[in-house]
């Protein structure tokens, strides 16, 4: 990417956050209309669907999204291409690509970006980004990672080459990763990669020669970071977190702003879409980015329409995250909405059943305040229809015995609030959360094999 040109993009799109929300509303509803003419026009799959639901040519302009027919990521798979709007993309040959060709940032056939995406069948699934599509999504996450700097700030700080460190699962097709890459390039700045399943010590030679400046990665991840720079392991001068990946929960943020003294920010992107919202502090829940997507919550399930990629539409694609939506106030800060509450997968989620069958959920992230002096991290096991287990790490043993009885008290209130009284609850003290060693990222809810090492 072209230093200047990336500049100038982001530009064009921080102006947006200066809008009202009414102009929000307009601008968004002017690239959806055009999405789904596109759709129609050059998508044989999205034309049949559309004529299956009554919907014609003339109504694209007028009917409510709410109209339009769902699509959930086995349907998109299955469907592929036919569902793609450019001739030369194939599932097949795509999936021959990513099985011979190495692993690394250059586009299939030199202009479609391929993201590798899990699926309950085994075989990799893929989402496609053309160049128009990846470069505004660049400038989406660039925003996003450089949020409430203006302009001028942004220019002084990218003038004195800033050094960046991604710490994340590096060896496969993760869009992330690359995302990362190009947008570190397209500003100019230094980058260094660390792989999550490297030797702890090669990361601990690779920080003392680079020296970052900026961090990038999965929080469980940033939080080794943390602990290596607490024990004086390394020294650097951070100015500023990017958390991305998976969820950051209210501990790992204060502990990240405590051992970094540095601005935290929460990027929220998926496979789908990697531009879908940014988090702070301050910013009082997950802002979206309503000039990039459409997020419609309806009957408990989450619908994304990307705004911006044509040649794999995305119309009222079914993601499995929990999002709680809110309007942006009349006269709020940001023109968006902010998901609030949950902000993560449905397979996170612990189920119960009472001794009458009746059964309730509780999702870990509903305790993402459940913030106690001296713990650093958790993560959950279920051990029963009416049990599991919280595996805490703390920051040093003497801790143990008061998180314990805090957390106890706290989660008791939890449950009985969600009605889950009978429920029984119990502390298991490890040395440390561990991660996924296949994705690189921590997992909220673990089975038996995958437990952390006891303390």
């Amino acid at each position: 990417m072209n230093v200047i040109k990336t500049l100038w993009d982001l530009y064009q799109l921080k102006k947006n956050v200066k809008k009202s929300r009414d102009e929000i509303t307009e601008l968004q509803n002017r690239k959806l209309r055009r999405m789904l003419r596109y759709a129609w026009h050059h998508s044989a799959y999205y034309r049949n669907t559309f004529e299956q639901a009554s919907i014609r040519e003339e109504d694209l302009d007028t009917v409510p999204l709410s109209r339009f027919p769902t699509v959930n990521k086995e349907m998109l798979l299955s469907n592929f291409d036919e569902l793609v709007t450019v001739p030369d993309l194939t599932q097949d040959e795509i999936r021959t690509f990513d099985e011979k060709e190495a692993v690394d940032r250059k586009p299939y056939l030199g202009k479609y970006h391929v993201v590798h995406s899990s699926v309950s069948t085994g075989k990799p699934g893929y989402f496609i980004y053309d160049e128009a599509a990846w470069n505004d999504m660049l400038s989406g996450i660039i925003r996003a990672a450089l949020w409430d700097m203006s302009m001028g700030e942004i220019v002084k700080l990218l003038l004195k080459r800033p050094r960046i460190v991604y710490i994340a699962a590096t060896d496969g097709r993760y869009g992330g990763a690359m995302a990362v890459g190009d947008g570190i390039d397209g500003v100019g700045a230094r980058q260094m990669y660390l792989d999550i399943n490297a030797p702890l010590q090669e990361w601990v030679e690779k920080l003392r020669e680079f020296a970052p400046n900026i961090v990038i990665g999965y929080p469980s991840a940033i939080k080794i970071l943390g602990e290596l720079l607490s024990r004086g392991q390394v020294e650097l001068t951070i100015i500023r977190v990017i958390s991305c990946g998976e969820p950051l929960d209210g501990c790992l943020r204060n502990y990240f702003e405590k051992v970094f003294q540095a601005d935290v920010i929460n990027v929220y992107a998926a496979s789908e879409s990697l531009a879908l919202g940014v988090e702070t502090r301050t910013s009082g829940g997950m802002i979206l980015f309503d000039d990039m997507n459409v997020i419609e919550s309806e009957n408990g399930k989450m619908y994304l329409t990307s705004l911006y990629n044509f040649a794999q539409p995305l119309i009222r694609y079914e993601i499995t995250d929990h999002l709680v939506l809110k309007s942006a106030p009349a006269n709020g800060k940001y023109p968006f909405h902010t998901a609030v509450g949950l902000v993560g997968r449905n397979e996170d989620i612990l189920w119960f059943e009472d001794g009458s069958g009746h059964e309730e959920f509780l999702h870990p992230l509903a305790i993402e305040g459940f913030c106690i002096e001296g713990l650093k991290d958790y993560q959950f096991r279920q051990i029963g229809k009416d049990a599991f287990e919280m595996n805490a790490e703390i920051v040093a043993p003497a801790y143990q015995e008061p998180v314990r009885r805090e957390m106890l008290r706290q989660m008791k209130k939890i449950l009985q609030e969600k009605q889950l009284g009978y429920v029984q609850f119990h502390v298991n003290f490890v040395d440390e959360i561990r991660v996924d060693p296949i994705t690189g990222k921590k997992r909220l809810i673990i089975s038996d094999d995958t437990k952390g090492k006891s303390a």
